[in-house]
C-alpha cells in the first residue's frame, strides 16, 4: 500500500498584491527541507479573494503559471492552488494542478459565491478534475464547493445493478482524497470546520482543507482553521489563526481497512448529475 505526503502551506496574503504574494510564497516554498509530494496553497493566492480580475488576470501561459512551473520543477513536488486566469474572454477562478514535469490540470470553480458577487465576474466550471498520483485519486475543488454535497460525491465505478452486491468493491469509488482551497472567513469558520468533516465521513476519504488567515482587503479576517480529517471524520490536523506550513503523510493502508471494515459505500445512491 502507498503513502502520499502532503504541505499544506496556510497563509496571509498581500490585497491585490500579485508581486508580494509571489516572492513571499516563493520564500516559504524553498524553505521546505524535507521531500514532499504534493505543496497545497489556498484560494486566489496571488491577489486574495478580488472582485477585480479585468485588473489581475493572466492567461495560461502568464506569469503565475510559469512561477508554478518553476518552483514545482525545483520542488520536485506537485504544487497547487487557485488564480484568476482569462480564457476566450470569461474569467475563472481556476485551480492549477502543476506537475514537477511542467505538464498541468485545472478545475474550474463551479459554485461561485454570488453572496459576494462572484458570480457577476467570474464564469462557473462544468467539469470535475480528479487527479492520480502514486495510485491515489484526488478530487479538487475550491472554497464554496464545499457547501454543496452532491458535486463532492462519490460514484461507484458500477452501474446501479451492480450496486450493495459482492462484486461492489473498494477499488470501485471515485477517489481517495477530498481537496479544497479556500478563502473561508472567521465569521463562518464554524460551517467550513463542520462541513469539511461531514465530507470525509459520508464520502469515506481523507478531506484536506487548505485556508488563508489574516484581514483582506474588505476588513474580511480569516481564521485559517486549514484541517486534515481521516475517513472515520477523525481530525489529523487543524490550525487557527497563525501561519503554518504542515506536513502530513497519508497511508493507503488506513484508506482502504476503514473502507472493508466499514462498508457504507455500498449502500450508496447512484445519480447522475445534469449540467
Amino acid at each position: 500500500m502507498s503513502s502520499l505526503k502532503f504541505t499544506i502551506i496556510q497563509t496571509a496574503l498581500f490585497w491585490e498584491d500579485k508581486g508580494a504574494n509571489l516572492e513571499a510564497l516563493a520564500k516559504k516554498i524553498m524553505a521546505i527541507a524535507e521531500p514532499t509530494e504534493i505543496i497545497v496553497l489556498p484560494e486566489m493566492f496571488t491577489t486574495g479573494f478580488s472582485m477585480q480580475p479585468a485588473l489581475f488576470a493572466e492567461n495560461m501561459e502568464g506569469p503565475t503559471v510559469q512561477w508554478m512551473r518553476r518552483l514545482a520543477e525545483t520542488k520536485k513536488s506537485i504544487i497547487t492552488g487557485s488564480v484568476i486566469i482569462e480564457e476566450n474572454g470569461n474569467y475563472y477562478n481556476r485551480l492549477i494542478w502543476m506537475l514537477p514535469n511542467g505538464e498541468l490540470g485545472y478545475y474550474d470553480k463551479r459554485h461561485l459565491f454570488a453572496f459576494a458577487g462572484e458570480h457577476e465576474f467570474y464564469s462557473e466550471g462544468n467539469k470535475r478534475l480528479i487527479a492520480s498520483v502514486k495510485g491515489w485519486k484526488i478530487n479538487l475543488q475550491i472554497c464554496f464547493d464545499l457547501r454543496f454535497p452532491v458535486w463532492a460525491r462519490q460514484q461507484l465505478a458500477t452501474s446501479n445493478k451492480e450496486l450493495n452486491t459482492e462484486n461492489t468493491n473498494v477499488a470501485g469509488l471515485e477517489y481517495d482524497v477530498l481537496l479544497y482551497v479556500a478563502n473561508w472567513p472567521e465569521k463562518r469558520n464554524h460551517a467550513w470546520k463542520t462541513l469539511l468533516t461531514a465530507r470525509a465521513i459520508e464520502n469515506q476519504c481523507y478531506t484536506i482543507g487548505v485556508n488563508r488567515v489574516g484581514l483582506d482587503g474588505k476588513n474580511m479576517m480569516h481564521s485559517g482553521d486549514s484541517m486534515v480529517v481521516g475517513p472515520l471524520g477523525e481530525i489529523l490536523y487543524h490550525c487557527a489563526y497563525e501561519e503554518d506550513i504542515f506536513h502530513i503523510t497519508l497511508q493507503k493502508e488506513e484508506l482502504i481497512k476503514t473502507r472493508e471494515q466499514f462498508p457504507f459505500w455500498k449502500n450508496a445512491d447512484f445519480f447522475n448529475i445534469e449540467l
